[in-house]
C-alpha cells in the first residue's frame, strides 16, 4: 500500500535567531521566528509524513504552547514522527521538498539538509530531494520577509517496501 502527503510550512525572518533549515544551521544576518527552531523545512515534511498516515498536523501533535518544545530541534521532533509512522507500519519511499527563499543562497548546504533527514528517517539520502528556490522577487518571501517550504512524500507498508 502506498501513501502520499503534502506538507507546507512557512516562518517569518527576524533578527535574533538562527537560521536552521534541514537541521543545518546556515549562516545569516536573519533566523525564522518560531516556537521551536521554525525550520521550516522539517515541518513541513513532518506534515506531509502525517498527511499521508491522516494523523492530524504538527501543531497537534507539538503545539506551539507547550514549554516542552519552546526552541526545540525540529529534526528530534522528526525522529517522534517517523516513530509514529514505524508504528503504524509504514516506511518512507521518497521525500521531494523545495524551499521558498529569496536568500541567502541554500545550494551549499543542500547535500547536509539532505543527509540529516535521510538519517533521521532511516533511509538512503538518495530517496530525499532538497531543492531551493528564489520567488523572483514577489510575495512575502520574494521580499524576504519569510521562508516557506513545501514537501511531498510517499509512504509504504513495511513489507512491501524492498519490492519497489
Amino acid at each position: 500500500m502506498l501513501r502520499i502527503g503534502h506538507g507546507y510550512d512557512v516562518h517569518k525572518l527576524v533578527t535574533g535567531r538562527k537560521l536552521i533549515l534541514g537541521g543545518v544551521d546556515i549562516p545569516y544576518e536573519y533566523g525564522l521566528d518560531g516556537h521551536s527552531d521554525a525550520d521550516v523545512l522539517v515541518h513541513a515534511i513532518m506534515d506531509s509524513i502525517l498527511g499521508a498516515l491522516a494523523l492530524g498536523d504538527i501543531g497537534l501533535h507539538f503545539p506551539d504552547n507547550a514549554p516542552e518544545y519552546s526552541g526545540a530541534d525540529s529534526l528530534r521532533l522528526l525522529a517522534a514522527v517517523i516513530g509514529l509512522m514505524n508504528e503504524h507500519g509504514y516506511a518512507v519511499n521518497n521525500i521531494d521538498s523545495t524551499i521558498l527563499c529569496q536568500k541567502p543562497k541554500l545550494r551549499s548546504y543542500i547535500d547536509r539538509m539532505r543527509n540529516n533527514i535521510a538519517t533521521v528517517c532511516g533511509c538512503g539520502i538518495d530517496r530525499i530531494s532538497v531543492k531551493a528556490t528564489t520567488e523572483e522577487g514577489l510575495g512575502f518571501t520574494g521580499s524576504g520577509e519569510g521562508i516557506a517550504a513545501h514537501a511531498v512524500c510517499t509512504l509504504v507498508r513495511v513489507h512491501l517496501q524492498n519490492k519497489i
